[in-house]
């Protein structure tokens, strides 16, 4: 049973997440604040964050930032901050949907399903884990250890950023669209949330190192493509990248 925390400061909101989901199989914790669940998450993680923006004790961009650089479970904003500025800023900081109030319960549910149904065919396109090599540098992706490294050093990343890559290391040499991106990773294929896959990317390149730039090539005006060779005997992605 997947366990999901569902924070909220507005009580009946918070308190009908929280049954729709428990009556769509979920385990459910709520909480009204986010020092509340930040003592939480001190003793278990979740399998899935559904938080707002909005609390007296601070707000969940700056929230969502910290946890980050120590968490790599998915999160959804769900909240009344509707402007499209906020639903970039939640997309940069790592969010993995934003759904605006009033929703459709059945929606979240529906959203949350097909979040989990994204990262279960990430983990068995990768159950095997594979290397990859670009010049004399190695990389490394293992969905089921969830490690991630280049040249031995291990790479934390956020959820969708392992989406991204996952995506992009499946389909290595090949051209990916941002509209691509978005509709596989993310569900969107909107022109205004461009700019969520280049941050993205511009985050993991910072995060690979030097090479990072090389691992994932620019192609101007259309996407990205992952560069690296594959060490088995059959390439993943089929089309290979001329260097």
């Amino acid at each position: 049973m997947k366990m999901l925390y569902v924070v909220d400061g507005n009580g009946e909101e918070r308190d009908g997440i929280k049954q729709y989901f428990e009556l769509s199989g979920y385990e459910v914790q709520a909480f009204e604040d986010l020092h509340g669940v930040q003592v939480a998450l001190s003793r278990q993680t979740p399998d899935l964050m559904l938080m707002e923006v909005q609390f007296p004790d601070g707000d969940g961009f700056t929230f969502l930032k910290k946890l980050k650089q120590t968490y790599s479970f998915p999160v959804i904003f769900v909240t009344a901050r509707v402007a499209e500025s906020d639903r970039i800023l939640g997309f940069e900081l790592g969010a993995d949907d934003y759904v605006c109030k009033p929703f459709s319960s059945k929606e979240l549910v529906l959203r949350v399903h097909a979040l989990f149904r994204r990262i279960d065919v990430s983990v068995s396109a990768f159950r095997s884990g594979s290397t990859w090599t670009l010049g004399n540098s190695v990389l490394q992706l293992d969905e089921v250890s969830h490690l991630f490294s280049v040249d031995g050093n291990q790479v934390p990343l956020t959820a969708a950023e392992w989406r991204i890559m996952s995506y992009l290391v499946s389909n290595s040499g090949i051209l990916i669209t941002r509209s691509q991106i978005l509709e596989h990773c993310f569900d969107y294929s909107f022109e205004s949330y461009d700019r969520i896959v280049d941050t993205h990317v511009k985050n993991m390149r910072a995060k690979m190192g030097p090479l990072g730039s090389q691992w994932i090539e620019t192609v101007r005006g259309y996407g990205y493509r992952f560069a690296g060779k594959s060490t088995s005997t059959k390439p993943q992605g089929g089309a290979e990248v001329q260097e």
